[in-house]
């Protein structure tokens, strides 16, 4: 069982930043891939970035390329998100993924299909 702890949510109005963590109770030494994923009201989840150990690959969606960096840290297994210049269309909820199954990834995985253990989420708020 690996457990994601993730923090960083919250209300910020519009242009400004949020930075999310998660961390994955995971060993350091797993070949990891975690990414972000996102579900606004109404919607479905959505990709949003993700980070590879391995191979340092990182994948962004189109909507936040440019405004978001996605980065990890070995110790413990964490990836953050950069969320700059927000939107109110930014509005959701966003899940942590990792997959953790010794998986080495040329690039990173963005489809919900490819992880294994999601987060419960933490909710984003940008008001205009």
């Amino acid at each position: 069982q690996v457990q994601l702890l993730e923090s960083g949510g919250g209300l910020v109005q519009a242009g400004g930043s949020l930075r999310l963590s998660c961390a994955a109770s995971v060993r350091t030494s797993s070949d990891l891939a975690m990414g972000w994923f996102r579900q606004a009201p109404g919607n479905e989840r959505e990709f949003v970035a993700a980070v590879t150990w391995n191979s340092g690959s990182t994948a962004y969606a189109g909507s936040v390329k440019g405004r978001f960096t996605i980065a990890k840290d070995n110790a413990p297994s964490t990836a953050y998100l950069q969320m700059n210049s927000l939107k109110p269309e930014d509005t959701a909820i966003y899940y942590c993924a990792v997959d953790h199954r010794q998986i080495y990834y040329h690039s990173a995985p963005t489809q919900e299909f490819e992880y294994v253990s999601w987060g419960q989420g933490t909710q984003v708020t940008v008001s205009s």
